[in-house]
């Protein structure tokens, strides 16, 4: 891990400009608090799972379902019709793919706005003291996000993920939510994973086999998959991060606005794929055969070995 952070801090400041000697002595002497903070859940690395516990973390991150539902929908619907969607869906409440796609976009366009202000900390100068603060900014960009993807989710359909009072997060949410993050970037294989769930939950599929499938079957490795790309991907950000604080100007011009622009895309990659399942869209949905072999697998309690040798299936 520190060979690969040395790589891509090298790396970035190719990019950036020359750094004084004094300033990259006193970065690698901060790199191994920034990883010792960020790596939540103590294994080495930074991916996926430290982001999303130190996410979960920021207070007003976690949504509450029924709460979020019956703010969205009391004001233009009977309280009978508000009920149903609790209970069920907003599809199968009735309400138009319209309003919810509306709704939606409110929701994407309040959190982008929550995101802009640290957009502006992260292209802040200020010295390697700076550097101190990525991990919150950090943490902060990913809560959005994260909040963005529960309220998204609650809308097209999926049940409660976690309680609000819940202190500790399990495995199976954690995943879950990486699949979330795997999609809003991009990854392959988790838009299949998101469909193949929404369709088992659709057709009642008890919750150990969606949890099974999360933690150790059909959706497991493209979880794995995910969060090795993710933690790629945070090793190079992380690190920019150090030089976007440690060098004024260039810092000032790159950081400003980046996390603005990058948040957007990010949520309406959820919601494209959100507005299309079993779900969301029952009537009209057109399933993908990969949706349909993860829906069988889940059903079917597929179990793979997930040992450091690789994953096989071995049911």
């Amino acid at each position: 891990m520190k060979d690969d952070i040395i790589k891509a801090t090298e790396k970035i400041s190719t990019k950036i400009g020359p750094v004084t000697e004094k300033s990259k002595e006193l970065i690698k002497i901060s790199q191994d608090k920034v990883i010792a903070v960020l790596d939540q859940d103590g294994n080495g690395q930074i991916d996926s799972t430290d982001i999303i516990l130190m996410a979960m973390k920021v207070p007003g991150i976690k949504v509450n379902r029924e709460d979020f539902l019956r703010k969205e929908f009391f004001k233009n619907h009977e309280q009978a019709v508000v009920d149903r969607i609790v209970e069920t869906t907003p599809a199968l409440a009735g309400i138009s793919s319209d309003e919810v796609d509306k709704i939606a976009d409110e929701v994407i366009k309040f959190e982008r706005n929550a995101v802009s202000g640290i957009s502006v900390a992260l292209g802040m100068p200020g010295g390697v003291a700076m550097a101190a603060t990525i991990p919150a900014d950090i943490a902060q960009y990913y809560g959005y996000m994260l909040r963005a993807a529960q309220k998204l989710l609650y809308l097209y359909g999926f049940p409660e993920l976690l309680k609000e009072n819940n202190i500790m997060i399990d495995t199976e949410t954690v995943n879950g939510l990486t699949i979330c993050l795997g999609i809003m970037n991009g990854v392959a294989g988790a838009n299949n994973a998101i469909k193949g769930m929404s369709k088992a939950l659709a057709n009642g599929v008890e919750k150990k086999l969606i949890n099974t499938a999360l933690t150790k079957g059909t959706i497991y490795p493209i979880v794995k998959s995910v969060s090795k790309w993710f933690g790629v991907k945070m090793t190079k950000e992380v690190f920019a991060g150090f030089f976007k604080k440690s060098i004024p100007v260039v810092g000032g011009v790159i950081g400003g606005g980046l996390t603005y622009a990058t948040f957007k895309p990010c949520c309406y990659r959820l919601k494209d794929v959100l507005k299309d399942t079993m779900l969301s869209n029952p009537q009209n949905h057109k399933e993908t055969k990969e949706e349909q072999e993860i829906f069988e697998m889940i059903e079917n309690e597929v179990i793979y070995d997930t040992g450091e040798k690789g994953m096989d299936n071995i049911d």
